[in-house]
């Protein structure tokens, strides 16, 4: 006979853990992570920073929401963001300000006179940003543990090596057939799948929402001179690139976006060369060598939204996916929301506080697709 759970979460990175730590004592909770580790694709490599203007504003109120338990947890790390551009990007500058006007970001343009000295080696093209002082580095690894470790403590279960084959739904409860030949069974099937988002949602017969992975490159530099450790994120008000300070070194990337199936994902060479170019158009800096690179799988919905909620046509499916390069940034304030949704509250009766307040829970429904 199958072992019955409350809620099965296929996925066990940033989006499954964070939920299941949510979930995990009042419900019984599986994750079943594929991988023989969790947090193998986009979680363990993620550049991750806490940053309030990406994604856009309206992924501004889940991040901003996210904050107070993310600085509370230690898993912050201050740095600050600069969007940079050239003579000819005033324009873009003036719109990014304006897109945020009314977003509760604190951001605020400045000119050559201020950017020149946070950024020693900045070439003269460069003239104005966008500078966003309350971004932070967020500690990945410590954050994805802390959800772990809550699941754990709350007597939430963990299978690694579980990769999902079937998915059957009879009366009040989900029949789940893993690659082993194990079988389980749950009452809700929580999709957090990342990549495989829309694989997941074929296998329990839901029509997918079109969610496509994209791939994203970055590269860590050794240059002369060593930046400086305090030096802020630095972001092209383009999109082309950004790149920041680790540990003596620089990580880079063009901000590619490469559509790419479902995989383990790897670095392209002209990518990484793409970057250096960018690099050098921007900083005087010496590149001296490429010590490593790598990339990750960012999952996006047609829109760039979220999608978070209960699938409208199939019964006790549950998405919590679509979540993109903003995932780890904005957890907190996602599996907040996604928990009560999953425990019966609609919309409208999820309770405000510091993680939900002002948030259009709406705009992220996958209703939006039927």
């Amino acid at each position: 006979m199958a072992v019955h759970f409350d809620i099965a979460i296929i996925g066990a990175g940033i989006a499954g853990s964070s939920l299941a730590a949510e979930l995990a004592g009042a419900r019984s909770v599986v994750m079943l992570e594929a991988e023989a580790a969790p947090g193998y694709h986009a979680t363990g490599r993620s550049a991750a920073f806490w940053e309030e203007c990406y994604g856009g504003p309206d992924i501004a109120p889940l991040t901003l929401a996210s904050g107070d338990y993310l600085k509370n947890g230690g898993f912050l790390t201050s740095r600050g963001a600069l969007y940079i551009g050239r003579g000819e990007d005033a324009d873009a500058l003036d719109d990014f300000m304006e897109r945020f006007a009314n977003s509760g970001v604190h951001i605020e343009r400045i000119g050559h006179e201020r950017l020149a000295p946070m950024l020693p080696g900045l070439k003269p093209a460069w003239t104005g940003a966008v500078w966003e002082p309350a971004c932070a580095d967020i500690d990945v690894a410590s954050l994805h543990e802390h959800y772990l470790a809550r699941t754990r403590r709350s007597g939430g279960t963990l299978m690694t090596s579980a990769r999902l084959i079937g998915a059957s739904r009879n009366a009040d409860r989900w029949t789940l057939k893993l690659a082993d030949d194990t079988t389980l069974s749950a009452g809700i099937l929580v999709n957090a799948a990342g990549a495989w988002a829309d694989e997941v949602a074929t296998l329990a017969g839901a029509t997918p929402v079109g969610i496509t992975p994209l791939r994203r490159t970055v590269a860590q530099l050794r240059t002369d001179p060593t930046p400086r450790s305090s030096q802020p994120l630095v972001l092209d008000i383009s999109g082309r690139f950004y790149f920041k300070p680790e540990t003596g070194r620089v990580w880079l990337s063009p901000r590619d976006e490469e559509p790419s199936p479902p995989c383990d994902a790897a670095p392209e060479e002209i990518a990484v060369a793409k970057a250096i170019d960018q690099l050098e158009q921007v900083m005087e800096w010496q590149v001296h060598a490429v010590e490593r690179k790598w990339a990750g799988l960012r999952s996006f919905a047609p829109d760039r939204l979220p999608v978070y909620g209960f699938d409208p046509e199939i019964e006790g499916l549950f998405w919590f996916a679509g979540q993109g390069g903003f995932g780890i940034q904005t957890s907190p304030a996602a599996a907040a929301i996604a928990s009560q949704l999953i425990n019966g509250c609609s919309p409208g009766e999820i309770e405000s506080d510091e993680r939900t307040c002002g948030i259009n829970i709406a705009i992220y429904s996958p209703a939006r697709f039927a």
